[in-house]
């Protein structure tokens, strides 16, 4: 007679309820999602500020430096402390920071003019805040939905950030045609209903902690060596790592293209709102191509469509024509997410979330600060054509590696939303050949 503890673990029973009657994952997603709204909204003005009140794309550079350099500096170490600290309370203290630190722009604009280190240590604050946010955030949700839904709430999640990125842009531009204050009292207004929505979350956002704290650098030391032995990951985030400073070098060079050609942010915000069409597209579409195709073969065939259309931006500078080519990059980039973060949540223990997704973001996106630095000088030595171009041959290079690469070919080729008697039994925890995301 077989014991109790040899009985196979049982698996989790049906949702009783819809994803959508799940009052708090709506609550987290809208509290969330009204922050990113926020945070998108003032960071659309920051190059704005910068360009049309010191005519400076170096300084608007800087200040892209400013808001971007978390990334790589704070990536880390708040991947610890949201594994280590109560992702309510830290969620609840990112937005307080929020508030302060775009409400003090915003407050500042109202009687002059801001000065560029106030701008960049504003930007540099709130950015951290938003890191300590978005881990945290990451990893609550799958403590608040049943494991039948989490690729739905995921997708969602990615859906509600393109959402975010889609309303954001011609919002930011617009409040900052009315006064240049504006989009930084949005944002810290935005922050404050968030908080407000957080505080009305029921569950926990986390399981109960057992294992004792042990030195920061150890617990940082478990992330990396989960991400060490995924092959595929290690290859991929990389890979991404480098597209990722191009488009910040693309997003600033759009800048500059429409004020020499003598557009006004409105027009940035028409561009701004076309491409969210294509992102919020991207990520609704991200479960059906998930249920068809593996991980690696939509990060090729993206890297393929970006490859084609980044050197399309120095061809014209019409709104709706750069609308239409931002749009088909963030349809790529938002099905990307969504499915490679359905794949790596699903798989990550959830003790380790904050510490894995920090050490993946940090690796595709640390470089990120670099990109508005390179481009403020990039536009000022060689101008928008010549700089796109090479954004361009840069993305044709990352396509070639992509395609040579061992670790990209060779993971399995079973979707990842497939069902899961469709799946291959998952390698070893400790098995260096892993390619599990």
């Amino acid at each position: 007679m077989s014991s109790a503890r040899d009985a196979p673990p049982k698996e989790p029973t049906p949702p009783t309820a819809p994803l959508r009657r799940n009052r708090d994952f709506l609550k987290l997603w809208t509290g969330a999602g009204i922050s990113i709204l926020g945070g998108r909204v003032g960071a659309v003005a920051y190059p704005l500020l910068m360009v049309w009140q010191n005519g400076s794309s170096v300084d608007a550079g800087l200040v892209g430096f400013a808001a971007l350099l978390p990334v790589l500096l704070v990536q880390l170490p708040a991947g610890v402390l949201v594994d280590r600290w109560d992702r309510r309370r830290t969620m609840i203290v990112c937005d307080l920071v929020g508030i302060l630190a775009m409400g003090s722009v915003g407050v500042t604009l109202l009687f002059g003019n801001i000065r560029l280190p106030h701008l960049m240590a504003a930007a540099f604050v709130e950015g951290a805040a938003a890191i300590f946010y978005r881990l945290a955030e990451r990893a609550a949700v799958r403590n608040v939905v049943h494991p039948d839904h989490l690729s739905a709430a995921l997708s969602q999640n990615e859906a509600r950030g393109r959402a975010a990125g889609l309303i954001g842009q011609p919002l930011g531009s617009s409040l900052f045609a009315l006064f240049r204050g504006l989009p930084f009292l949005f944002a810290a207004v935005g922050h404050l209903v968030a908080l407000i929505t957080l505080l009305l979350i029921k569950q926990d956002l986390q399981t109960k902690r057992t294992a004792p704290r042990r030195r920061p650098h150890i617990e940082l030391a478990e992330g990396f060596a989960w991400l060490r032995r995924q092959r595929f990951l290690r290859t991929a985030v990389m890979l991404v790592g480098g597209t990722n400073v191009l488009f910040q070098v693309l997003s600033l060079t759009l800048v500059v293209i429409i004020k020499d050609s003598g557009g006004s942010p409105a027009v940035i915000g028409i561009i701004g709102t076309v491409s969210g069409i294509g992102g919020v597209c991207g990520a609704l579409a991200g479960s059906w191509f998930g249920r068809r195709f593996s991980v690696s073969q939509v990060m090729m065939g993206v890297f393929a469509v970006w490859t084609v259309l980044m050197p399309m931006v120095a061809l014209t500078s019409d709104p709706f024509a750069l609308g239409g080519v931002f749009a088909g990059m963030t349809f790529g980039g938002a099905l990307m997410n969504v499915v490679a973060g359905v794949y790596q949540v699903q798989l990550t223990p959830d003790e380790l979330q904050g510490r894995v997704s920090s050490v993946a973001m940090l690796l595709s996106s640390g470089a990120n600060s670099l990109g508005p630095l390179f481009g403020g000088f990039l536009l000022g030595a060689f101008g928008t054509t010549r700089t796109v171009l090479g954004v361009g041959a840069a993305m044709l290079l990352t396509l070639v590696a992509s395609l040579l690469s061992p670790a990209m070919r060779g993971v399995p080729t079973v979707p990842v939303m497939a069902p899961a008697a469709a799946k291959p039994r998952k390698a070893a925890p400790h098995s260096p050949d892993s390619e599990e995301i």
